[in-house]
């Protein structure tokens, strides 16, 4: 009997090193040497992923890659951004040119499985739409049967329209342009009756627009799209650390804890609180990391409210209301597993 015990822990002390459990994992190894995280994000969308002129990334998506470069450097200047049109996202996941992918991407079946994605928790809840000019007249989608619609390809958009104006006995005729900046000037310009995608891209769209006022989105939200950043299958370590960046930001908004008062909360006697910001030790050497990973992330990149409010919320251009995306308690979804 003791011989057989003894089997048993050296067979789990072998599956636990040839799986990779104990350890530090391949791409967080990668990343070190390399001594940059390679994120990819939107191309040009205000308040996800853009550029200004100076060459400055801003946006949810981009603060969100920046998360995991503190928490695995404690240096969001570690973080290089990589533009992606939404057809080549994946392709770029899969091939090992980015680490993660932070894209607004929708969590769906086909690529948790077939495209080898995994996702994390989602940093934006949101439902695709609909955008057509103001002087259109139009008020609801029920009433673009017929019309001409401006779309990416690579997306959950292209099905989602189809099979709305197909349930509703519509017809509609796609105009497919694989380039955000050139369907936005393509449906702008007038050559598109309406334009669908994410209803956050759509409003950070208008946002760019002259006159951002002559421009509407229509009340009809015709899908569910939990968009979150995703990493290659087969590399747990890599997840777990990705996961618990985002999950980060809304913990300490749970607790708290802003990139203004986070050098305050280190000397809370909160147990909870402690732990979080790593002076009572364990979650950094959990995942592999220095155990001030949330510390730095919150000091540097700001808590999910802090992230949200400067790039998309009421007081921006785009001017989005939290709504599902509020913390539990405030009637939203965002809601984090403790950190313990």
């Amino acid at each position: 009997m003791n011989h057989f015990r003894w089997y048993i822990v050296i067979a789990a002390a072998v599956f636990f090193v040839t799986t990779g459990i104990v350890g530090a994992g391949e791409t967080l190894n990668t990343v070190k040497t390399r001594g940059v995280v390679q994120i990819g994000v939107n191309d040009s969308v205000l308040g996800l992923g853009i550029q200004d002129e100076k060459g400055r990334w801003h946006g949810l998506n981009v603060d969100t890659g920046r998360a995991v470069a503190a928490a695995v450097f404690g240096d969001t200047t570690k973080a290089k951004f990589i533009p992606l049109t939404a057809v080549e996202r994946f392709t770029a996941l899969q091939s090992g040119e980015i680490d993660v992918l932070c894209h607004s991407a929708t969590q769906t079946l086909h690529r948790d499985t077939a495209l080898g994605a995994d996702f994390v928790h989602v940093n934006y809840y949101d439902g695709q739409g609909f955008m057509v000019a103001k002087k259109s007249g139009i008020k609801s989608a029920k009433e673009l049967d017929g019309a001409t619609v401006c779309i990416l390809p690579g997306t959950t958009t292209e099905l989602n329209a189809a099979d709305f104006f197909r349930s509703n006995d519509m017809k509609w005729k796609p105009v497919i342009i694989e380039q955000t900046a050139e369907l936005s000037n393509v449906f702008f310009s007038g050559q598109c009756d309406c334009m669908i995608s994410d209803v956050s891209q759509l409003a950070g769209l208008r946002a760019v627009s002259q006159p951002p006022g002559d421009y509407i989105i229509l009340p009809e939200i015709i899908s569910k799209e939990p968009l979150a950043p995703a990493v290659r299958h087969g590399d747990d370590q890599w997840r777990d650390i990705v996961n618990y960046s985002v999950l980060a930001m809304i913990n300490a908004e749970e607790l708290g804890i802003t990139s203004k008062n986070v050098d305050k909360m280190l000397k809370s006697k909160k147990p909870s609180v402690r732990r979080f910001l790593g002076v009572t030790p364990g979650n950094g050497k959990d995942l592999g990391l220095d155990e001030k990973f949330a510390y730095n992330i919150v000091k540097q990149v700001g808590n999910y409210g802090e992230v949200f409010e400067r790039n998309l919320g009421p007081g921006t251009r785009v001017g989005l209301e939290r709504g599902l995306n509020a913390l539990w308690k405030d009637g939203g979804l965002m809601y984090s597993p403790p950190f313990r």
